[in-house]
Parts: structure tokens; sequence; C-alpha cells
């Protein structure tokens, strides 16, 4: 049986940074409804979030596709998958994502989706069914890689940027400034660079190691406090917008 969900908002926010479909898209007037009126939320984080909601809500669902591989599929330093920023492709990525899987098993909850157990949209899904009091605690010990994922966004002009500083402010706490540092001094890819994109995509697999506690302790410790599922609608691949550019 699936856990209640407690946190519509935490939802609305976990659907608005999935792969757009048209069901997104048909679902969009009540998701914005909900963010608009969440009350831990500033005005001004609300009103930030308008665009977002309005693009997804309005712009052509093809172009709208193609602009979140450009954004998160095409490049490392955007992804959504939180051990990206923590462990690159290292085996102890594999051990984390073990642990995780058994974090939502424990809660009941099962993902729907065949992203892996770190892309941010699951995980916020699972938080939705959480004490808010947990959720807190999750958020925070994400906020430098939703502060770099803030920064790095508002740079290209994107109103996803507003999404991750509105999780910022779930957090309720302020970002490592040393930490975001970290993160921001990694290389940004231009996402039309299909040579060097190739070039970082073809490092070494994921692989899950037999021990689901190989993860490091800082992740280990963030695991333990870590309605409706995610659309399975299939992702286009990088590779297919590629051919199609």
């Amino acid at each position: 049986m699936a856990p209640q969900l407690q946190d519509r908002p935490l939802k609305a926010l976990s659907l608005i940074l999935s792969y757009p479909t048209l069901e997104l898209q048909a679902a969009i007037p009540e998701i914005g409804g909900i963010l608009a009126s969440d009350s831990r939320l500033t005005a001004a984080t609300r009103r930030a979030l308008r665009p977002l909601v309005e693009e997804l809500g309005g712009r052509d669902i093809y172009d709208l596709q193609e602009q979140y591989v450009m954004l998160f599929d095409r490049s490392r330093a955007l992804s959504l998958n939180l051990f990206e920023h923590v462990h690159g492709e290292s085996r102890d990525r594999g051990g984390a994502m073990v642990s995780l899987m058994e974090t939502y098993r424990d809660g009941g909850f099962e993902p729907a989706t065949t992203e892996l157990p770190d892309h941010l949209p699951v995980l916020l899904e699972f938080l939705a069914t959480r004490p808010f009091t947990e959720v807190q605690e999750t958020l925070a010990d994400a906020a430098h890689i939703f502060e770099a994922l803030n920064t790095r966004l508002a740079r290209r002009e994107s109103p996803y940027a507003s999404a991750f500083a509105a999780l910022l402010m779930l957090s309720g706490t302020t970002a490592d400034s040393e930490a975001v540092a970290e993160l921001l001094e990694q290389p940004e890819l231009d996402p039309n660079d299909l040579e060097a994109l190739d070039e970082v995509w073809e490092e070494s697999e994921v692989r899950f190691g037999p021990d689901p506690n190989a993860g490091c302790p800082q992740v280990r410790d963030m695991l333990s406090r870590m309605d409706t599922p995610l659309a399975t609608q299939p992702r286009a691949s990088r590779h297919a917008v590629e051919q199609e550019t």
C-alpha cells in the first residue's frame, strides 16, 4: 500500500521538475494553484515560480521536452541525479543508491519510474509522504546542490532556477558557501558541443556494489534522515535529441 501523500506543494515541485508531458501540462493549473498558496514560501518566491508554471502550461510540448533534455540530461553540472554531484560516477555512488532504495522501501514507497533513485523528482515524491521535519533535514543536506543549480540556471536565464530557490526556502537553511563554491568550480560544458559531451559520458558507468553502506558517511547520514506516482512516459534520450539537431 502506497504511503499517504502529506505535502502537496512538495509533490507539485516534484512534478514541475519532471520530464514534461501532456499529462503534466494538463495538471499545470492545479499545480500552479498549489504552489501559489503555500505559505511556507515567501510572496517573492511564489511570484518567481509563475514564469516556470506559465511556460510549462503554455509552451509547445516538444520545445519543452527538448529544453529539458538540453538542460538536465546533457550537462552533468545541471544533473537532477543528486549523487552525481556527490560521487560522480565512482563506485561509492552505487552503494549510496542501494541505501536510498532501502530508505524508500522502509517508508513504504516504491518509485514507479525508470529514473534512478537519486533523481530529484523521485526523492521529492518520497519526501512528500514524510513529516515536514524529516523533509527539512533531507533538503538541508542537499542545500549546497540546490544553490549551485539555482545559480547555474539563473546564469542561463532559465525559469527552472525558481524551483531550486523554493527548495532552498523549504529547507529552512542557508547553503554552505564553501560547498557551493566547490560545485561551481566544476566546468560547464556547452550542450551543443557534442564531441566534448561524448568524452564526458564515456566515463565508467555506475556500478552497484554489494555493500549498501559503501557510500561515504556524509551520504549515509543524508539517507538515514531522508497519490499518484511520477509519470512513467519514456524520456527522449540524449542521443535522440542529438540526431534531431
